[in-house]
């Protein structure tokens, strides 16, 4: 390790952090514009050319708001929470690559991820799980009932999809055959892992919406107690800190689930165009992230657009009783096929998705198949 790799790290850190908090402050414009197109609504359209300055007037108001500290919470915890929670949206996505191609700047070799390390997937659940203590420390340190209700309902929903979606991410695993996020992502030349494991990829993608509490999993948010959950005592920039992970989550979700999932930096090949063919050559890989990752969150709008929330007890159950014994059906699966094809046939590879898509069809049918009899009996 030398003082040019350390300085290395912490501008690319530094760069991809500034990155992240522009995106959120953006990310709300883009989620209330296409949430008004799917409500047929006009959306922000007052400060700026198209509402553009709307996150600049929205973080000038959290600047300004007034702040105070319940009488009896915990001070030191109350205002550490929404930084410890936070903290695990920033870093999560150090070990994504962006890019395959490096490029030379002050006579050094700039590769398109922060940190490369063989275990990859490890880092990413293990920094996922770290998120659950600023939400039930936000909660608890409140001294307020109904945030401490929100915190442990959102740290029980918490936990109980990360099974699942650390399951989801042991199919990508045999997949490829490696933690390591950049083999992870070339092994996906041949075709992305969606291709290969669809439900895989569906589990993923439900688990991490419960992960970041989004609709329809939004279950702190409790209507029927008029309170905001886990922040209710929240103002000013604290609950801009924890807005602000909610976002910043969500963009790394989508980042993870590109390249895991969808090719990641992977496409068609630009570099053989005329003029501008050199320059692409370099900035293609992150052209397609970015795209990928717009395309994604897009879809965690319209699902929030579409979808109603559930009964607590009914989210509860679909992930223990659905989700978790899917994955691990997935999982045998999953290795089945590559055993398979790398013994009897190579057709046998696809196999894989075949039998996923029908695991996953019994487990549709067995769900409706409760939902009908619970409104059989009270009936």
């Amino acid at each position: 390790m030398t003082l040019g790799n350390v300085l290395e790290w912490l501008i690319k850190g530094l760069v991809w952090v500034l990155i992240l908090l522009g995106g959120f402050a953006y990310l709300t414009y883009y989620e209330r514009r296409a949430l008004a197109r799917i409500q047929v609504r006009i959306g922000p359209n007052r400060a700026g050319p198209f509402g553009l300055l709307q996150p600049i007037a929205d973080a000038i108001k959290l600047v300004f708001k007034e702040e105070f500290i319940p009488a009896r919470a915990d001070k030191l915890l109350f205002i550490l929470a929404p930084i410890i929670t936070l903290t695990p949206a920033l870093v999560i996505t150090a070990v994504v690559p962006f890019g395959n191609e490096p490029f030379l700047l002050f006579g050094r070799t700039i590769t398109w991820q922060i940190a490369d390390i063989n275990v990859g997937v490890l880092y990413i659940m293990s920094i996922a799980s770290i998120a659950v203590y600023g939400i039930v420390l936000a909660g608890w340190s409140s001294n307020n009932k109904y945030a401490m209700l929100g915190g442990l309902r959102s740290t029980a929903q918490m936990i109980s999809y990360e099974l699942a979606l650390g399951l989801s991410f042991v199919t990508v695993i045999l997949l490829a055959g490696s933690t390591r996020m950049i083999d992870i992502v070339e092994a996906q030349r041949q075709g992305w892992f969606l291709l290969l494991q669809p439900v895989g990829m569906a589990i993923f993608l439900i688990a991490t919406l419960a992960e970041v509490n989004r609709a329809p999993f939004d279950m702190p948010e409790a209507e029927q107690e008029l309170a905001a959950g886990y922040h209710s005592e929240y103002g000013g920039m604290k609950f801009a800190l924890l807005f602000m992970a909610e976002y910043d989550k969500m963009i790394a979700i989508c980042t993870i689930a590109a390249a895991l999932f969808f090719g990641g930096y992977l496409g068609p090949d630009l570099s053989g165009l005329p003029v501008v063919g050199g320059f692409l050559k370099y900035v293609q890989g992150p052209i397609y992230m970015f795209l990928k990752v717009f395309i994604l969150l897009f879809g965690m709008i319209w699902v929030r657009a579409t979808l109603p929330r559930i009964r607590y007890d009914r989210l509860m159950a679909f992930g223990w009783k659905i989700l978790l014994p899917l994955s691990l059906a997935l999982i045998f699966v999953t290795a089945c096929g590559i055993l398979l094809a790398q013994d009897v046939d190579p057709l046998f590879r696809w196999s894989i998705p075949l039998a996923s898509l029908v695991a996953g069809f019994l487990a549709i049918l067995g769900m409706y198949q409760t939902l009908r009899r619970k409104e059989h009996a009270r009936a």
